[in-house]
């Protein structure tokens, strides 16, 4: 947490990443052995080295404009709404070659065992501007990163981005939810993007973009007990459950989430499992963790719409991780359309 950070896995996942978005099977042999043991994991012994389409970002450690992707010509105000689909078709197929990737990294940035990568279609890039990062460490002492965000800014045609990654404080005692949503509280005030001051419209704060969405960690528990907690699960009863979730507390109106969205929640808790297998740790004496939806993505802002949301069957974590699907909308300036507007418009002295 203190020392020099140990980048090698990022290599790895990217090259997973990769692979699967531009229609590739990467080789499972170097992988599936990881499920035994996470201390088996060993990305030095496969890191490849990038698709030279990748973008790279500076090696600059600190918060700021990282790259500035070619810009859209364009000016002035006239502007329509259009639908940008934010999920990738990644279905597997061997038989399409393509000779440039049709998916390409935009950012990607670790603080600690947080890791936050963002790709963007290849025929989108040239649409995106004025990305940023910021991380906020809120962990030992308040500031260290074994607990905290990595958050990027972007802005999509004339539409503003903003994806936050986090960890939050874990425990399930009476009152440990309050160290999470004093967390949420801190990476909020302390997320500052680099944007120049005098640029009007560029937003600084993670509030000021029009689409947020919040993935992570957030580590919210159950307020049951173990025992009742997997009563619940054993008759698949998830909204028995989720009356008596921290998480549901803090979306309502004037609290920690207020004002956010999740989707509905239609499979068991992700949290915590013995490893490489599909039971729950069943020593409660012995772990102390009630089984919890502790993985769990938000989202902020008109315009956006949930197609799915679902947790994936992986069994190399005392996780399972979660997905979502979106769809939002992008506004978009349209040069001619303005031009021919303006055109027809009547001039009255």
């Amino acid at each position: 947490m203190i020392g020099t950070e140990d980048t090698r896995p990022v290599a790895a996942w990217e090259h997973i990443i990769h692979e699967a978005l531009n229609k590739k099977c990467p080789d499972k042999s170097k992988f599936e052995h990881h499920s035994d043991s996470p201390a088996r994991f060993n990305p030095s012994d496969y890191v490849l080295e990038m698709d030279n389409g990748l973008l790279n970002e500076s090696s600059n450690d600190s918060d700021g404009e990282l790259h500035l992707l070619d810009s859209a010509r364009s000016s002035g105000s006239g502007h329509c709404l259009q639908p940008l689909d934010l999920a990738c078709d990644v279905s597997i197929d061997n038989r399409v070659e393509r000779k440039r990737p049709q998916y390409v990294r935009l950012i990607s940035k670790q603080m600690v065992g947080v890791f936050l990568s963002v790709w963007v279609r290849r025929s989108l890039q040239k649409h995106i501007q004025n990305v940023q990062v910021s991380i906020v460490g809120v962990g030992t002492r308040g500031f260290i990163g074994n607990k905290g965000s990595v958050s990027v800014s972007m802005s999509i045609h004339e539409t503003h981005f903003c994806f936050v990654c986090c960890h939050l404080a874990a425990g399930e005692k009476n009152g440990d939810e309050l160290k999470r949503n004093g967390n949420v509280e801190e990476i909020h005030r302390r997320t500052v993007f680099g944007n120049p001051v005098h640029i009007l419209g560029l937003p600084q704060k993670i509030h000021d973009h029009e689409r947020i969405i919040w993935l992570g960690d957030l580590n919210y528990r159950l307020n049951l007990s173990y025992e009742r907690a997997h009563e619940l699960i054993s008759k698949q009863d998830w909204n028995g459950l989720f009356e008596k979730d921290q998480l549901k507390k803090e979306l309502g109106k004037g609290c920690t989430f207020d004002g956010w969205v999740e989707g509905a929640i239609s499979f068991p808790p992700t949290y915590k499992y013995e490893f490489n297998s599909e039971k729950y740790v069943s020593d409660a004496t012995k772990s102390g963790r009630t089984p919890a939806w502790c993985d769990r993505i938000l989202s902020y802002g008109k315009g956006t719409r949930l197609l799915s949301y679902k947790r994936a069957e992986l069994l190399f974590s005392d996780h399972r991780p979660v997905s979502a699907v979106y769809m939002a909308d992008v506004e978009v300036f349209v040069h001619r359309k303005f031009q021919r507007a303006l055109t027809l418009t009547p001039y009255k002295g």
